[in-house]
């Protein structure tokens, strides 16, 4: 292997919201973080040296964003993805869940309704509930050992006042891939309702072998022109303190009420480093990333190796797409608040309440496996112990 992502990096005393916030989280510091969803991976070579030629130059006033960062996107999303998008459709938000919030406001009045399809990624809440929408709950079935949509129910819920879904994709934190026909049938049933698509698609380069990520964008020029598509390197590149991320609107109407509404607030100037880690990321982070993907497979077979030696405690359904693992713990049969303590005072390992999901996320955790082998080998060997 080329890159080592056995590497231990002290990230303590480095205003790090994973490690440096345990007291206020979890009221200790003796607690192995495994919650919030950064990678304790170095970052690839080719960024940290490009960001470095960039600080050598020595001032970092304010910066245009070059026609190179746009082709690296262009390039990057039709050689991973298959999907040729257009210089034009592409706009810049400084992160995936700014733009969630800027969708909301563009596309949505007060008292309009919003679908999601939780157990979702907090947020999702979030940007409806603090702009004054209505949140419609389309929950994910949990069916012959995996999570799917569930049709009948979107469709039953569906009234004048929607106006938008937000999709998860891959979802965040059930880790599914979804599937073309899965894909094909959510966009009909948009299309036939004028509900507008809104695809977040941040962990869409994080996707493991036998899958493939779709861009619902992709599928065909009606629902192109129904869906507003966000992506960024943040996720898969372990750059998300550089806040920079993309928009995909094909539509020209739906993009310049996007970036009517980015004017309006004032946030379309780009960090200078996100621009340069964006665009080396894209250009030259290939090779890093598929090494990446090997490495964490490995990770998660060590999780599924865990969970069949625990499978009257604890289950787990194989992540297809995303770092992040959705464990199941509903045969402890003690209450949420419980379990939660439970990995906390006991286990003295943090992750995510499933609780801050939904509630849906009742009796499970999530856990981030993207850390060197020894950290996981070290989390999952204090749950055994604290389970037993």
């Amino acid at each position: 292997m080329k890159y080592d992502f056995d590497k231990i990096i002290e990230r303590k005393n480095t205003n790090c919201v994973k490690w440096d916030t345990l007291k206020e989280r979890f009221g200790s510091n003796d607690i192995l973080p495994m919650w919030v969803a950064d990678m304790d991976f170095e970052v690839a070579p080719e960024i940290i040296e490009a960001i470095k030629k960039r600080t050598e130059h020595g001032i970092f006033g304010y910066t245009i964003r070059p026609q190179t960062y746009y082709e690296s996107i262009i390039n990057w999303v039709k050689k991973r993805h298959s999907w040729e998008i257009n210089r034009e459709w592409l706009g810049f938000s400084p992160g995936v869940v700014p733009a969630l919030a800027i969708a909301v406001l563009s596309f949505t009045d007060i008292g309009d309704k919003i679908i999601i399809q939780p157990p979702i990624y907090p947020p999702f809440f979030k940007v409806i509930k603090n702009n004054g929408r209505q949140i419609v709950e389309n929950p994910l079935k949990l069916q012959d050992g995996k999570f799917v949509m569930d049709f009948d129910d979107l469709e039953s819920k569906i009234d004048s006042k929607v106006k938008m879904l937000m999709l998860c994709s891959p979802h965040n934190p059930v880790g599914r891939v979804w599937d073309k026909d899965e894909l094909e049938k959510l966009s009909n049933i948009c299309l036939k309702h004028n509900i507008i698509i809104v695809s977040d698609e941040i962990h869409s380069d994080i996707v493991y072998k036998d899958k493939k990520h779709i861009p619902i964008a992709s599928l065909n020029e009606a629902v192109l022109q129904n869906t507003i598509t966000f992506i960024a390197p943040s996720k898969t590149f372990n750059i998300a303190g550089l806040s920079t991320s993309a928009t995909i609107i094909p539509n020209k109407k739906l993009r310049d009420k996007f970036e009517n509404t980015i004017e309006s607030l004032e946030i379309s100037s780009s960090n200078v480093f996100g621009i340069v880690a964006l665009e080396s990321a894209y250009k030259y982070g290939e090779e890093w990333l598929d090494e990446l993907l090997k490495y964490l497979e490995g990770n998660i077979n060590l999780l599924m190796d865990f969970a069949r030696s625990n499978s009257h405690k604890v289950n787990i359904t194989k992540p297809e797409g995303t770092y992040l693992a959705w464990l199941n713990f509903k045969n402890l049969n003690i209450k949420h608040d419980e379990l939660v303590e439970f990995m906390i005072k006991k286990a003295k390992v943090g992750l995510n309440s499933g609780l801050d999901f939904g509630s849906q996320g009742e009796g499970f955790l999530r856990l981030n496996f993207a850390c060197p082998r020894i950290l996981l080998e070290e989390g999952l060997y204090r749950i055994e112990k604290a389970l037993k």
